[in-house]
């Protein structure tokens, strides 16, 4: 297997792009970063999408994106798992590169969610549940949410404002992230006058859904050597998966995919939790952020919501979260989600985040999910 390394990256702005198309998006991605290796052509192109079919009533991405961006005749096609879309692309990319089977990949993750509104949207995002045991009986993302995060504050014996922090960090960072669907900042208090999504889970609790397309191009990571000044080497890779529905888990408490994903991919990374200088975790919901670092290792057992009531979740913290807004801020485009991580990784280990810096970074864990950790992928960048 050989290194692999990130050689260029792209994005457009995170928001309700009613004036743009899936592909559009894509392609604005796409070019913008070949432009910034100078490249006109790459070998492979998988997308990232979760819900071009119900959203965008559209499939066959793969074929559709790079014929609009002007790749046409290149191996393409798309990559779904749900919300984990977009890390499960950037997986595909590696592990092709990585096999020696394609000298330069494109990773792109698309979203288009303002093509379908209100109770529709909610419709057609409820494909990524299962559909015989929970979408058939009127459950929603957000209501499993609120089963976990109720769950879990009766416990540990927690009221709502335990979880506050996350948000107002998130705000913090994403209100100097020109790319953020939300940049406002959250003052503390509003998070618990919030109109309510799926009680306990507020308007403040969740991410809201966006239109956006991020993308990243790959290559062998001595190869990447020569071509650019400072590539990001992706030194850790892993995937993997617990039930579907929430109900069938022994411990509903537990992420076990989380941890078994982070584990695998800091052990081929070679490294531990003490390394990592920033994490880039799928923030959809407050209580997913609470799980997350609890199963990845960072906080025990019930104990992970002390997050959100330190300092060290921020920039100049020892485990800095969201530092471009992460779902919560920047916004969740779903299927592109995961590629964004990258990207805003990227960028910190470049030292090129600007105001959203964290300070001597070169170790990055980005982590991104679907549903309610059904499938995780994982990710360790360094420079």
């Amino acid at each position: 297997m050989r290194d692999v390394a990130i050689i260029a990256i792209g994005q457009t702005p995170v928001n309700e792009h009613w004036e743009s198309s899936l592909r559009m998006l894509a392609a604005d991605a796409i070019h913008a970063a070949l432009n910034e290796v100078q490249r006109k052509q790459v070998d492979a192109l998988y997308v990232g999408n979760a819900y071009g079919s119900t959203f965008s009533s559209q499939s066959q991405l793969g074929t559709l994106v790079a014929d609009y961006a002007g790749l046409t005749g290149i191996e393409a096609y798309t990559i779904e798992a749900g919300d984990a879309s977009g890390g499960a692309a950037l997986r595909t990319g590696y592990l092709a590169v990585a096999s020696g089977a394609v000298e330069t990949a494109l990773v792109v993750g698309v979203e288009k969610s303002t093509d379908t509104v209100g109770s529709h949207r909610v419709q057609a995002r409820n494909i990524s549940l299962d559909a015989d045991y929970e979408a058939i009986h009127g459950a929603t993302l957000p209501a499993l949410a609120a089963l976990l995060m109720r769950r879990y504050m009766h416990e540990n014996n927690l009221d709502l404002s335990a979880f506050e922090g996350f948000s107002i960090n998130a705000h913090a960072n994403g209100k100097r992230n020109a790319n953020a669907m939300f940049r406002n900042t959250l003052r503390q208090g509003t998070f618990l006058k919030a109109p309510m999504v799926a009680d306990p889970v507020s308007l403040f609790d969740s991410a809201p859904d966006g239109d956006g397309a991020a993308a990243v191009i790959l290559t062998s990571a001595e190869r990447a050597a020569d071509l650019v000044p400072q590539p990001v080497r992706i030194t850790g890779s892993a995937v993997a998966t617990d039930t579907l529905t929430l109900h069938d888990r022994e411990d509903p408490l537990y992420l076990n995919a989380v941890n078994l994903s982070t584990q695998k991919a800091m052990l081929q990374a070679g490294i531990s939790i003490k390394d990592i200088d920033l994490f880039e975790l799928h923030d959809a919901f407050t209580i997913l952020t609470t799980l997350i670092l609890e199963a990845a290792g960072f906080a025990e057992r019930g104990e992970g919501w002390r997050f959100a009531q330190e300092s060290t979740i921020g920039l100049n913290g020892s485990l800095p979260i969201s530092t471009f807004g992460g779902l919560k801020s920047r916004g969740n485009p779903a299927g592109a989600t995961g590629v964004y991580q990258a990207v805003e990784a990227c960028l910190q280990l470049r030292n090129q985040a600007g105001e959203n810096q964290v300070p001597d970074a070169q170790t990055a864990l980005i982590q991104n999910l679907g549903g309610l950790g059904s499938t995780v992928v994982t990710h360790v960048l360094q420079i």
